[in-house]
């Protein structure tokens, strides 16, 4: 402001004086020429002013910042101020930017479908895990209204009603039939009016629900029937005045069915066991020929049992050299009750004279395999996917005449999980089955000489 008013001054005195000097030289009036030389350079200096700050105002108005006017005093100051200013905007802007690019790169990597919707329930915006999972294309559904492209009963009603504190299920978009998609939505209010939609896969969580309810149904049913005939035998010896032979019957058929409900109770408790207990390590092993041998004689001895005959069946082991040496890695009861179980079912379901063949091979990737082949009568195609489910059976009433739990294959499945391989299930009606353990190459290994 100061230099402002001396650039002033200066001028009013240039004028001045050179009206001043003008009048002597022409012998005039020198006061009113002093006037006259003053006015003419306050106008001068009015004049380049105005058109200093034109430029700071056309400046203002483009706000670029590469094109700053070369100013100095008052509107060199305010030129200045303005440029940090702005400046100051474009960093903050460039920052608010960089943070919503974040933030919707974040929402887009959600696991969570979000979509925003408008006033009119028309779609803002959706990350791709909502696109994917309610049929989305955001390219061409933007200002669409979400009920035109979702157009379930549920979901209809859902969007209708005021409540937003209830989520709903609905059934998602997806490429699998068989597999259907189950979406959970819930809706938020936000801003004037608008909606938040947040969507949830929950297919395994449905899933998980429905295996839970079947495990309880089934638990409960397969405890129940042995209770009932335990019940029934023990009322029937209160009541009534049995024959000691009749009484020894009705003992023997309540030790039955009490060793049937130990057995699942076994059963249930190893798999807790091994749901709840960390990997084996690989400082404990069994050998091959060892495990087969064990395998061998409780075979023999179960098939004796079942049929009552020296003979029943054709059990077969077969006897690699190879092998003789190779130790499993792994924990030795568990592969034991793995092969155990395997042996056992091709027992109880090969009929009187069938062949059953065990067999311990090497694969060319060095995999260990232990594998039961049986003559029964096959399993269906559509059963095998389902074989490993706890208590899931092809023929109930057969694998309760057998003694059968419904969770042998279940304790294979998670015994082998355990040690890092898998079971391998193919059968043909009619002409038999083969279960096979595969074991990875990291859990075998040469026993040391002596």
């Amino acid at each position: 402001m100061v230099g402002r008013l001396i650039s002033l001054l200066i001028l009013l005195f240039a004028g001045a004086f050179f009206g001043f000097f003008w009048a002597q030289s022409q012998a005039l009036h020198a006061m009113i020429y002093l006037l006259v030389g003053s006015l003419v350079g306050g106008m001068f200096w009015w004049f380049w002013d105005a058109i200093r700050g034109m430029r700071v105002v056309s400046w203002l108005r483009s706000g670029d910042l590469t094109e700053i006017p070369n100013t100095f005093g008052l509107w060199g100051t305010v030129v200045d101020r303005t440029r940090r200013l702005l400046r100051d905007r474009d960093r903050a802007i460039e920052s608010n930017a960089q943070k919503l690019k974040d933030f919707l790169s974040a929402i887009q990597a959600s696991p969570n479908g979000v979509v925003l919707l408008d006033v009119n329930h028309q779609i803002e915006w959706c990350n791709q895990t909502a696109a994917y999972q309610l049929g989305i294309q955001p390219e061409r559904d933007l200002a669409q209204r979400i009920g035109n492209l979702v157009r379930d009963p549920i979901f209809s009603a859902f969007m209708a009603s005021p409540a937003t504190d209830v989520p709903i299920v609905i059934e998602g978009r997806n490429k699998n039939p068989s597999i259907p998609l189950r979406i959970s939505i819930q809706r938020h209010t936000y801003g004037e009016g608008k909606h938040l939609l947040i969507t949830r896969d929950v297919t395994v969580v449905e899933q998980a629900e429905a295996m839970r309810r079947d495990f309880v149904a089934n638990v409960s049913h397969e405890i129940r029937t042995p209770l009932t005939v335990l019940a029934g035998f023990v009322e029937t010896l209160q009541t009534l005045n049995l024959s000691p032979q009749e009484q020894d019957n009705y003992l023997a058929l309540m030790a039955t069915q009490a060793q049937r409900m130990q057995s699942l109770v076994d059963d249930l408790l190893t798999l807790s066991r091994l749901e709840g207990s960390p990997m084996p390590g690989f400082s404990s092993d069994i050998a091959i020929s060892h495990l087969l041998e064990v395998c061998q004689s409780e075979a023999d001895q179960l098939s004796k049992i079942l049929f009552k005959e020296k003979i029943a069946q054709v059990i077969h082991f077969q006897n690699n050299p190879q092998l003789h040496d190779l130790l499993l890695m792994g924990e030795p009861h568990e592969i034991r009750s793995a092969l155990s179980n395997l042996v056992t079912n091709a027992i109880r379901y090969t009929p009187q004279g069938g062949r059953i063949e065990v067999d311990a091979f090497l694969s060319i990737d060095g995999s260990l395999n232990l594998q039961v082949k049986d003559s029964g009568p096959g399993i269906s195609p559509e059963h095998l996917p389902r074989l490993t489910e706890r208590f899931y059976r092809v023929d109930r009433s057969r694998s309760r005449e057998s003694g059968g739990t419904g969770l042998g294959l279940a304790i294979v499945k998670h015994v082998m999980q355990r040690h890092s391989g898998h079971l391998q299930i193919s059968s043909t009606p009619g002409q038999g089955s083969c279960f096979t353990l595969i074991f990875p190459p990291t859990r075998c290994r040469k026993a040391a000489s002596v």
